[in-house]
């Protein structure tokens, strides 16, 4: 499969929180993955490359903090819209950490979303987040419930069609803590990076050399940690505030990946 755009929407997860860049801006997985398709596309034209070929247009409307519910009825129509050869989809994991949710219409949600979007003639990227449950509090009850969202997402996967599947929440690598932000809860770029390369690697793409540098992270003691992260989510949930509120996406329109 060769794609000349790419539109992405969700949540922190492909926004990429925790991949910050040295001016504050996210990166995350999503982003490589444009850039790994794009060197993809450029490779796959060569000579013709060289002859000015269409630059790889990449959008991305993932806003931080979104549930399910708002990431389909925002994001949704507006990345179709686009009308990118490839759209990925992943949302559901604010929705297990409220008190009460259903997963089964949470995955009816996604794959409503999926089919909607394979419709309009668009491959479609599904996806899950990694587990970050071995490390956050009540981790053992979220990961009941991502056991189960993951079960079911993986049941409504069609069996043919212009979708792609890529689960990450069964990669077990993946749940060590080295790939997680100090926050425990966010891939950092080791994470990001991962992830990207089980993307590109379930599209049949080449996965570029990211480095595989263990990072150095100052993780912040027990106490520490409560007060700067567990607390603060804790206000935001009574409160019914959200880490995106009045944030815009990042790239709410096609744009070309620069390869230098």
């Amino acid at each position: 499969m060769q794609f000349r755009s790419y539109a992405a929407i969700g949540d922190s997860f492909t926004e990429g929180v925790g991949d910050e860049l040295p001016d504050g801006v996210a990166r995350g997985w999503a982003d490589l993955v444009a850039l790994g398709l794009a060197l993809a596309a450029r490779d796959g034209d060569g000579a013709a490359s060289a002859g000015g070929a269409t630059p790889f247009g990449y959008a991305n409307l993932a806003i931080r903090g979104r549930l399910l519910g708002p990431i389909i009825d925002e994001q949704l129509d507006a990345a179709i819209a686009l009308r990118p050869d490839l759209l990925s989809l992943n949302g559901g994991g604010n929705d297990i950490m409220r008190p009460k949710v259903s997963v089964e219409s949470v995955a009816d949600r996604l794959a409503a979303a999926a089919e909607k979007a394979m419709a309009a003639g668009i491959h479609v990227l599904l996806l899950s987040g990694g587990n970050p449950t071995k490390h956050i509090p009540l981790g053992a009850r979220i990961e009941v419930r991502g056991e189960q969202l993951a079960a079911a997402v993986r049941a409504r996967v069609p069996a043919s069609g212009t979708i792609t599947f890529v689960d990450n929440w069964a990669d077990a690598e993946l749940t060590d803590l080295r790939y997680w932000s100090v926050d425990k809860l966010h891939l950092n770029s080791l994470g990001h990076r991962r992830v990207a390369g089980n993307v590109l690697t379930g599209l049949g793409a080449p996965v570029p050399d990211w480095g595989d540098e263990q990072l150095e992270l100052k993780r912040p003691g027990t106490i520490e940690y409560w007060r700067g992260f567990v607390l603060p989510w804790i206000g935001r949930r009574l409160t019914g505030r959200s880490s995106g509120d009045g944030r815009e996406p990042k790239r709410p329109t096609l744009l070309p990946v620069q390869l230098a």
